[in-house]
């Protein structure tokens, strides 16, 4: 994962490795990855043909579980991480897959924001930065750099915390002052113990707008589970289907979207 320091709110990605790695297999990365897989296999049929073999670069991967993914549905997928202990992971998970996806599949230690000394404009038909953002200094810089590697009607999918929701994680954990500070700021602390910032819808509306990637749909992801303790294991099949599904209609309907704990964002490259 991708980060950068020096604002205030903005602390990198460095030294949370190792606590994200731990959460993996618990509730809520479940429900960020169920859902979030959902919404971008959605988008990704309404914009291309069945069975077209994207070309899909994933900015800061992480564990690689999107990239790899859809490398399994037979796209051919490109990885960047800054991380070496994510991309030791991702490189182990990879491992273990037939050879046909290992040939689908590349990943490179980089930087996010420095897309453009790997690859070529218009080189990718999906663009994926999931839980990048909140660590990048100069967001606006980094989508724009994003865009130019989408060729035309190509898809740019963001996961971001939600700006405009942050009281609600102190409010209903009853931190009352963390609350009433959280509706003054995007600034936050994040469950890694990092100083980051959340995005608002409104304001990456008008950047998306402006990098020539204006914003098509937009969803809400962990609505009623962003509560839950990082180490809180997954229920059993019927009630894990059940929450998924009512975590799925709440993050596709109003007002419930709105106040979701990160928010997924899908543009269009003009």
């Amino acid at each position: 994962m991708s980060g950068a320091s020096g604002t205030p709110g903005v602390s990198g990605f460095d030294g949370g490795a190792a606590a994200w790695i731990e959460g993996l297999g618990g509730l809520r990365n479940t429900v960020r990855q169920e859902l979030v897989a959902r919404q971008l296999d959605e988008q990704i049929a309404g914009r291309f043909p069945v069975g077209q073999r994207l070309r899909i670069l994933d900015v800061g991967m992480g564990q690689g579980t999107q990239a790899l993914r859809l490398a399994r549905a037979g796209h051919t997928v490109t990885g960047l991480e800054s991380d070496p202990g994510m991309l030791a992971l991702a490189r182990e998970a990879l491992a273990s897959e037939p050879a046909g996806i290992r040939e689908r599949f590349r990943m490179i230690e980089g930087d996010g924001r420095d897309t453009g000394v790997h690859f070529l404009p218009g080189a990718f038909d999906v663009v994926l930065c999931h839980g990048v953002l909140m660590y990048v200094a100069d967001r606006d810089a980094m989508l724009a750099g994003l865009a130019r590697m989408l060729a035309p009607g190509g898809l740019l999918s963001l996961l971001v915390r939600n700006g405009d929701a942050l009281a609600m994680r102190p409010g209903l954990g009853g931190d009352w002052p963390g609350a009433l500070a959280a509706f003054d700021t995007v600034g936050y602390t994040n469950r890694l113990g990092l100083a980051v910032r959340a995005d608002r819808l409104s304001d990456l509306t008008a950047t998306l707008a402006g990098i020539a990637a204006p914003l098509h749909a937009w969803y809400g992801v962990r609505v009623f589970t962003d509560n839950v303790p990082n180490e809180a294991e997954l229920p059993s099949g019927v009630v894990l289907d059940r929450l998924l599904a009512a975590e799925d209609r709440a993050g596709r309907t109003d007002p419930y979207r709105a106040v979701a704990a990160l928010l997924h964002l899908c543009g269009v490259r003009d």
